[in-house]
C-alpha cells in the first residue's frame, strides 16, 4: 500500500494461527478492562480513518484539532499497553488481532502527520530570486535560517509522535520518513549556497575568475552552513529524538548531513591542488581567507560532526587545511621567485619608485595581516630556519624571543623584505648617472620603510629594523646630495683676495654650473613629502650659505668689470632659494629661465662622475 506522499508504509498482514486449546487467562487478567480501552483507541483512529480522508486534500489531525490529536496520541499509548498484555496473556486473542489492525492503521495516519508537519514548517527558498552562482549567499542563508525555525508546538507534536511510533516498534519507518524529508532540505540549502560537486579536472580547467568567484562563494557558504543549517540540523533532530536511542539519532543526522558536508568540505581540497601547481602570488589572499573560514568553523565542525559515524566530515576538514596549507606555502614561494626573476629594463623616469617596489609592499603590506594564520602554515612548511639566511646586521632577531613561532614569520617576511631589497639595488644600475642611483635606492628605501611603518609589518619588522632603514634613506639622500650638489658649493671659494675679472669668471661658472646641475636634475622626483622637504632643505643648508657670502663679497666688483658689455649676475642667492624650494625635484623639467647657453662647463658633472667611479664597487644588495 502506498500513501499520495509516496511512502510505502507496511507490508503484507500476517496473523496470528488459531490453536484448537487456548490456553486459559490468568485469574488477575481484566478482559474487560482491555477491551474498554480497545474500544477508546478505536474510537479516535477509525474516525481519522474514514471521516477525515479524501483524494483531494489531506485533513491534518495536528492541524485541525489539537484536542484530537492529544487523544489520538494517547489512544495508541493506551492500545500499545493493551497490546503487551495481550502478548503476555491471551496471544491468541481476537482482542489482539483487532488491536494490531488499529495499530497499523494508527502508524500509517502518524507518519502522514509527521511528514506534515515537516512539510508545513519548510521554509521555501525561491529558485528564481536565488542563484547557485554569483548569488548574494547571505539572503540563501537567511531563508536556510528560516528552514530550521519550527514552531515549539510543531517541535512538540514531531517530538510526540516520534516517540509514539518508536514505542510501538515503528522507529525504522518514523526514522525513514524525517530522514528523507530532511535531507532534501540540507541538500537543496548546499545548492542554493552554490556548492556544487566540481571534479578535480574540471576544477584545474576552470578559468581564474570562475575559480575566484566559487571560492568566494564557498567561504560565504562554509559560515552560513555551520551556523544556521548543520547546527540547526543537529539541534533539530536531537530534539525531534530526544526520548529515543542516541545511535537513532546518530543515524538520522549521518544519512541527512555527512553527504553535504563531505562535499562543502572537500572543494578546498581540488582548489589547493589547482593552485599548488600553477601559483599565482595574487590568488593567496583567497587561499588564506579559505584557511581562516575552516580555521574558524573548527571548533563548531568538531562539535556538530562529533559522532564517530561522521569522523570523516572532520578528517575531511583538516586534509583541506593541509592542502590550503601546502598551496599557500607554494604562492609563497612563487612570490620571492617573481621578483627575482623580474627582468623589466624599464627606466623609471626621475629615480621614482619602481612599480615592482609598490605592487611588492602592497602584498607584504596585506599578507601582513594574515600573520596569525600565518604561523601555523609556516612552521609547518618550513623544512629550515630561515634564521641562518638573513645577515645579523639586516634583521638581529634577539634569540631571547619567547615566541618561537612568531619568530619564524617575522624572520620570513624580513627575507621577503630582503628580496625584494636587493632587486631594488639591480634596478639602481639601470641609471647611467651614479647620482641618480642613490636617488633610486633613497625613493624606493623611503617607500618601502614607510610602508613597513604604517601596516602591520610593523609588529612583524619591528621598530628597530624600520628606524635602520630610515636611516640608511638618508645615507643615500646624502650620497646623491654629495654628488649631484656638492660640486656646486665648490665653486664659490672663500677666498677675500679676488679681482673682478676673476669674480667675474667666477659668477659665470657658477651660473653655468647651477643652469647645468639644474638641467641634469630637472626631471627628478621624490615623491614622499616628508623625504621630498628633507632633502631640499638639505640642499639648500650645505649650498645658499656659501653661494650667499661669495655673492655678497664679489658681485659688486664683477658687475663693475662687466659693464662695459652689459654683463649682470644671472642668479641671485634669492633666485636660487626659490629654485631649490618649490621647483626641484618636481619632475617638471628644467625651469631655471636661463637655461639655453651654449657654452656649457662640464666641471662639476665630471667631479660628480668621478666621485662615484671610485664608489661603484659599493653598489650591490650591501647597501641595505
Amino acid at each position: 500500500m502506498r500513501t499520495k506522499t509516496g511512502f510505502s508504509f507496511f507490508s503484507k498482514i500476517t496473523y496470528p494461527k488459531k490453536k484448537p486449546s487456548p490456553p486459559i487467562p490468568k485469574k488477575d487478567f481484566d478482559s474487560s478492562e482491555i477491551d474498554h480501552t480497545i474500544d477508546n483507541a478505536a474510537e479516535i483512529i477509525e474516525k481519522w480513518n474514514t471521516e477525515y480522508v479524501s483524494t483531494t486534500k489531506f485533513y491534518s489531525l495536528f492541524c485541525e484539532s489539537k484536542r484530537e490529536a492529544k487523544k489520538f496520541i494517547n489512544g495508541v499509548k493506551d492500545l500499545q499497553k493493551s497490546m503487551d498484555t495481550l502478548i503476555k496473556e491471551d496471544p491468541n486473542s481476537e482482542n489482539l488481532l483487532r488491536a494490531q489492525k488499529l495499530m497499523q492503521i494508527a502508524m500509517k495516519r502518524l507518519q502522514s502527520e509527521f511528514y506534515q508537519i515537516l512539510s508545513m514548517n519548510r521554509a521555501r527558498l525561491d529558485p528564481e530570486t536565488v542563484s547557485t552562482f554569483g548569488e548574494d549567499v547571505r539572503l540563501a542563508g537567511d531563508s536556510i535560517v528560516e528552514v530550521e525555525e519550527v514552531s515549539k508546538n510543531s517541535m512538540k507534536e514531531l517530538k510526540s509522535i516520534a516517540e509514539c511510533m518508536i514505542a510501538a516498534g515503528y522507529a525504522k519507518e518514523c526514522a525513514s520518513t524525517y530522514k528523507c524529508f530532511r535531507k532534501s532540505i540540507v541538500d537543496e540549502g548546499i545548492h542554493r549556497l552554490g556548492v556544487e560537486k566540481v571534479s578535480s579536472s574540471k576544477v584545474k580547467k576552470m578559468p581564474s575568475e570562475v575559480a575566484e568567484m566559487k571560492m568566494r562563494s564557498w567561504i560565504d557558504a562554509v559560515n552560513v552552513s555551520m551556523k544556521t543549517l548543520f547546527n540547526g540540523e543537529k539541534t533539530l533532530c536531537d530534539e525531534v529524538f530526544e526520548g529515543c536511542s542516541v545511535s537513532l539519532r546518530e543515524s538520522c543526522f549521518r544519512d541527512i548531513s555527512k553527504e553535504g558536508a563531505l562535499l562543502l568540505l572537500g572543494f578546498p581540497e581540488s582548489v589547493a591542488v589547482r593552485d599548488k601547481k600553477n601559483p599565482n602570488p595574487k590568488k593567496i589572499f583567497t587561499l588564506l581567507d579559505m584557511y581562516v573560514t575552516i580555521t574558524e568553523n573548527l571548533p563548531a565542525i568538531e562539535s556538530i560532526f562529533s559522532f564517530q559515524s561522521v569522523s570523516a566530515v572532520r578528517s575531511q576538514a583538516l586534509n583541506s587545511l593541509n592542502r590550503l596549507s601546502e598551496s599557500i606555502l607554494s604562492h609563497l614561494v612563487e612570490f620571492e621567485s617573481e621578483i627575482r626573476k623580474d627582468s623589466s629594463k624599464t627606466v623609471v623616469p626621475g629615480g621614482g619608485v619602481h612599480p615592482m617596489t609598490t605592487s611588492s609592499m602592497d602584498h607584504l603590506s596585506r599578507l601582513a595581516e594574515y600573520s596569525g594564520i600565518l604561523v601555523n602554515i609556516i612552521v609547518k612548511g618550513s623544512s629550515s630556519s630561515a634564521k641562518t639566511l638573513l645577515p645579523k646586521s639586516y634583521f638581529n632577531l634577539s634569540e631571547s624571543d619567547g615566541c618561537h613561532h612568531g619568530s619564524e614569520v617575522r624572520v620570513r617576511f624580513a627575507w621577503m623584505v630582503l628580496v625584494l631589497l636587493c632587486k631594488i639595488d639591480g634596478k639602481a644600475e639601470m641609471y647611467k648617472d651614479f647620482s641618480m642611483q642613490y636617488l633610486f635606492l633613497a625613493n624606493n628605501l623611503q617607500h618601502v620603510a614607510s610602508r613597513a611603518r604604517s601596516t602591520s609589518l610593523k609588529h612583524l619588522l619591528g621598530d628597530e629594523w624600520i628606524e635602520r632603514h630610515f636611516e640608511k634613506v638618508g645615507q643615500f639622500a646624502r650620497s646623491y646630495e654629495r654628488l649631484a650638489w656638492e660640486p656646486l658649493a665648490s665653486m664659490c671659494p672663500k677666498t677675500e683676495e679676488m679681482s673682478p675679472e676673476e669674480a667675474k669668471t667666477q659668477l659665470e661658472k657658477f651660473s653655468e654650473c647651477f643652469e647645468s646641475t639644474c638641467e641634469s636634475q630637472s626631471m627628478c622626483v621624490v615623491p614622499d613629502q616628508t623625504l621630498l622637504e628633507e632633502m631640499r632643505s638639505s640642499i639648500a643648508e650645505k649650498l645658499l650659505p656659501v653661494y650667499r657670502d661669495f655673492y655678497n663679497a664679489h658681485s659688486n666688483a664683477a658687475m663693475l668689470a662687466g659693464m662695459g658689455g652689459g654683463w649682470n649676475v644671472r642668479y641671485t642667492p634669492e633666485d636660487v632659494a626659490k629654485y631649490l624650494s618649490s621647483e626641484l625635484f618636481s619632475g617638471k623639467g628644467v625651469l631655471v629661465e636661463e637655461k639655453s647657453c651654449v657654452f656649457r662647463t662640464s666641471f662639476g658633472l665630471v667631479t660628480a662622475r668621478n666621485a662615484s667611479r671610485r664608489k661603484k664597487r659599493s653598489l650591490s644588495c650591501r647597501r641595505f
